[in-house]
């Protein structure tokens, strides 16, 4: 499979990312996928689907840890990858 996620952090204040935010991007980065900070979410990508639910775990029990109230995932899976 060829797997990317998202996730979003809230509470989020565009401009001003909290600690929660901060650190659950740091986590993930940490983990070893290639981390893109946009906008309305965060894209993790990796070369294989273990670096990105790794990385997606980590994100998120970072973000609860630090004092996130909510968490949202948004899990693509690519479907040329399932033939």
């Amino acid at each position: 499979m060829a797997l990317t996620a998202e996730f979003t952090v809230e509470p989020f204040v565009p401009g001003a990312p909290g600690p929660h935010v901060l650190v659950a991007i740091e986590r993930a980065r940490d983990s070893g996928a290639h981390v893109e900070v946009g906008p309305f979410g965060t894209v993790l990508t990796a070369d294989d689907d273990a670096t990105v639910l790794t990385a997606l775990d980590a994100a998120v029990r970072a973000a609860v840890a630090a004092g996130a109230s909510v968490v949202n995932v948004h899990i693509v899976v690519d479907p040329g990858s399932l033939r």
